[in-house]
């Protein structure tokens, strides 16, 4: 049965290798009501990954169509790949009364905050870059070259902080995914939320005698 409050939008970003697709997987097990978004994008798939559940994998001619269809609230390429978010499956979860998360890059965010202003963004960092690196060579998914660019890119990518709502350190998994869920939590619980969706239970409450 529909509800007749909207979902909330968040945005977790973070350096390749930073943490964020595993927090945000956790966090969709722990909690009722939300959902990934899933992106559509043109780079190859990995092991592991099944289309339709981690990306839908489309070749560029497929993107770039979707793109001049407008499919996209936002689009970007990284590491000369296409990434983008469909509309269509955000904005029909969100009326469903379901949060969404959004698995983007700090690219992506800039433009859906610009769509969304009330969406909630959360960056998330490593505890250093060592760490980082570390990480991103036991994905054993990147050939040394590849993971070096990264390196690279993850300054870059680490220097938009100041753009998010939150901030979160990725230096404990356990810690950082409690800290994830306190976010969503305490939005959920905002006056303006509660108001309409506990409004039978506060009128009772209000003309109880």
């Amino acid at each position: 049965m529909p509800k007749n409050y909207p979902g909330n939008l968040y945005i977790v970003a973070a350096p390749s290798g930073g943490g964020k697709t595993s927090l945000v997987r956790h966090l969709v097990t722990t909690l009722d009501d939300i959902a990934i978004s899933i992106s559509h994008t043109t780079r190859e798939i990995r092991p592991g990954e099944s289309d339709g559940i981690d990306y839908f994998f489309v070749d560029e001619a497929q993107f770039i169509n979707m793109v001049n269809d407008n499919a996209f609230i936002e689009h970007a390429r990284v590491f000369n790949n296409l990434y983008g978010t469909s509309a269509a499956e955000i904005n029909a979860r969100l009326k469903k009364g379901i949060d969404v998360v959004l698995d983007i890059d700090w690219q992506g965010a800039e433009q859906i905050r610009r769509m969304f202003p009330h969406a909630v963004s959360i960056f998330i960092i490593p505890p250093s870059l060592e760490e980082l690196k570390k990480r991103l060579m036991n994905r054993r998914q990147d050939k040394d070259e590849v993971i070096s660019g990264r390196m690279v890119k993850a300054q870059d990518e680490l220097s938009h902080y100041p753009e998010f709502d939150y901030l979160i350190v990725n230096d404990n998994f356990e810690h950082a995914a409690v800290e994830l869920r306190a976010i969503v939590i305490a939005n959920r619980l905002r006056m303006e939320k509660q108001v309409n969706k506990q409004a039978k239970l506060l009128s009772f409450l209000l003309s109880s005698q």
